[in-house]
C-alpha cells in the first residue's frame, strides 16, 4: 500500500512539475530527474524496487506504439538509411568501444564483464531527446531521425546484452549463432507485428462504431502484441513497431475524425504521465543503488562514467558524421546517372551535430542494469554487479542532465549560424540589385 501511495504521489509531482517548467527555462525530463534525486534523499521516502520486465512491459509498448504510430512516414522512409545506421551498427559499435575502455579502464572488469556495461548503455532514449528539444522548432526529418533511431534501437541492445550476460555466465560467444539470432528476433518480431496488426484492424473492422470499443482494443494491442512476442522469444519492441506503423495507415483510412481525436486525446495523457515516471524514476533510484557502493570507491566510478559517457558521445558523433559523407558520396550520381538517395535525406552540420549529442541514455538502460543477475549458474554472485549498476546509473544522470542542459543551446547556436549565414547570402544579391 505505500508504494502505491508513493507512485501517486509522484503522479502529483509530475503533473505539478510540469506547469513549473512551462515557466521555468530547464527542460522538463531535466527537472524531474533532479527533483526525483532530491525525493530520493527524503530520509523517510520508502525504496520503490524496480522490476525490469514490469518495466519493459508498462513502459516499452505505449511509447514504442505512440511513437511508431505518430511518426511520418515520408520522413521515415527517406531517412531509412540514417535511421537504421543509428539504431543497429551504432549499438553494437557503441558496446564494443565503451567495452574495450572499461575493461582496460576499470580494475577487475573482465572482458564478458566489460561487454555487459557496454551492451547495457549502447541504446539512446530518444523519448528523453524529443522532451527536451519540444519546443525548439527542429526540422521534422531530426525528429523522425531521433524517433526512428529509439523505435529499433532497444531491441538491438537488447540482444547485445542478452549475448554479454550468457557469456559472462560462462556460455561460449559464437559470432554466426549470434548474428543468426539477432535475424530470427527481429524477422520473428516483424512478423508477430504484422499478424497481429491484422488481427486488430479485422476486430477494429467489426466494432469500430463502438467509439469505446475501439479505443480500448487500441489501447490493449500494444501490450498484447508485446507479451506474444517475448511469448515467442521473438523481439517485442519490434511487434509493436510494425502493429503502431500499420495501424497509422489504416487509421488514415477507417477511422471518422472524432475517433481520432478521442485516441490522441486518451494517448497523450497516458504518454504525458509515463514519461513523467520514468524521469523521475531515474532519480529516485540513484540513492538505493549508491549504498550498495564503499564510499571510497564512489568519485573513482563517478570518473569512470565521466570518461565512458564521453567515449559513447564520440563513438555516436563519428558515426554520425560518417553517415553524413557517405549520404553525400551516394547523392552524387553514378556512370547511369542516378542517385542512391534523395536530397531530402542528406545531413548538413547542423542536423548531424543535434543528432549526435541526442544521444543520451534513459529507462531502458536503467531497466536492464538492475536487471543483472545476482548470482552466476554456480551459485557465486555476480561479479561487479553493484558497479556495473552504479556506473550505468551515473552514466545515464549524466547524459541526461550534462547533454539534456547543452542540447537546448546547441540548437539555438546553429539556428543563430543558419540565419547569418542567409542573411550573407541575401546581402550580395541585394548589392547586385
Amino acid at each position: 500500500m505505500e508504494n502505491y501511495t508513493i507512485i501517486i504521489f509522484i503522479l502529483a509531482i509530475v503533473i505539478g512539475l510540469s506547469a513549473f517548467a512551462e515557466k521555468s527555462k530547464l527542460p522538463y525530463p531535466i527537472l524531474l530527474v533532479i527533483v526525483g534525486i532530491l525525493i530520493g534523499f527524503v530520509p523517510t521516502m520508502q525504496e520503490i524496487e524496480i522490476n525490469p520486465e514490469i518495466i519493459f512491459l508498462i513502459f516499452l509498448p505505449p511509447l514504442l506504439y505512440d511513437a511508431s504510430f505518430n511518426i511520418s512516414p515520408k520522413h521515415f522512409k527517406t531517412n531509412l538509411s540514417t535511421i537504421s545506421t543509428l539504431a543497429i551498427p551504432l549499438v553494437f559499435l557503441t558496446t564494443f568501444w565503451i567495452a574495450v575502455v572499461s575493461h582496460y579502464m576499470i580494475p577487475g572488469m573482465t572482458w564478458p564483464l566489460a561487454f555487459v556495461l557496454g551492451a547495457i548503455l549502447s541504446a539512446t532514449d530518444a523519448v528523453a531527446a524529443v522532451n527536451i528539444t519540444k519546443g525548439l522548432g527542429l526540422p521534422e526529418k531530426t525528429l523522425t531521425i531521433l524517433e526512428g533511431e529509439s523505435l529499433i534501437n532497444d531491441a538491438s541492445a537488447l540482444v547485445a546484452y542478452r549475448f554479454a550476460v550468457a557469456t559472462a555466465m560462462g556460455s561460449a560467444f559464437i559470432i554466426w549463432k549470434a548474428a543468426l539470432n539477432f535475424a530470427l528476433l527481429l524477422g520473428g518480431g516483424f512478423l508477430v507485428g504484422f499478424v497481429m496488426s491484422k488481427i486488430l484492424a479485422f476486430i477494429l473492422g467489426k466494432v469500430r462504431k463502438n467509439i469505446n470499443v475501439t479505443v480500448s482494443f487500441m489501447l490493449l494491442m500494444p501490450f498484447v502484441t508485446y507479451l506474444v512476442a517475448e511469448h515467442l522469444h521473438v523481439s517485442g519492441v519490434i511487434a509493436v513497431v510494425i502493429l503502431g506503423l500499420a495501424m497509422a495507415r489504416l487509421s488514415n483510412k477507417i477511422f471518422p475524425e472524432n475517433l481520432k481525436n478521442n485516441s490522441k486525446s486518451l494517448w497523450d495523457v497516458i504518454i504525458f504521465l509515463l514519461n513523467g515516471l520514468i524521469f523521475i524514476l531515474i532519480g529516485l533510484n540513484f540513492r538505493y543503488i549508491l549504498k550498495d557502493i564503499d564510499d571510497g570507491m564512489i568519485l573513482p566510478y563517478i570518473g569512470y562514467a565521466v570518461i565512458i559517457t564521453i567515449v559513447a558521445l564520440l563513438t555516436r558523433m563519428t558515426r554520425v558524421f560518417f553517415q553524413k559523407k557517405n549520404l553525400q558520396k551516394a547523392f552524387l550520381k553514378n556512370k547511369k546517372g542516378k542517385r542512391k538517395v534523395s536530397e531530402h535525406a542528406l545531413l548538413d552540420f547542423g542536423n548531424s551535430l543535434i543528432i549526435s549529442w541526442s544521444g543520451m541514455r534513459g529507462i531502458v538502460s536503467l531497466a536492464i542494469a538492475i536487471g543483472l543477475p545476482k548470482f552466476l549458474e554456480d551459485g557465486t554472485p555476480f561479479p561487479h554487479r553493484n558497479a556495473i549498476i552504479f556506473i550505468s546509473v551515473a552514466v545515464v544522470l549524466l547524459t541526461l542532465i550534462g547533454q539534456g542542459l547543452t542540447l537546448p543551446w546547441i540548437v539555438k547556436k546553429i539556428k543563430e549560424i543558419e540565419e547569418k549565414k542567409q542573411l550573407n547570402q541575401q546581402i550580395p544579391k541585394t548589392h547586385n540589385n
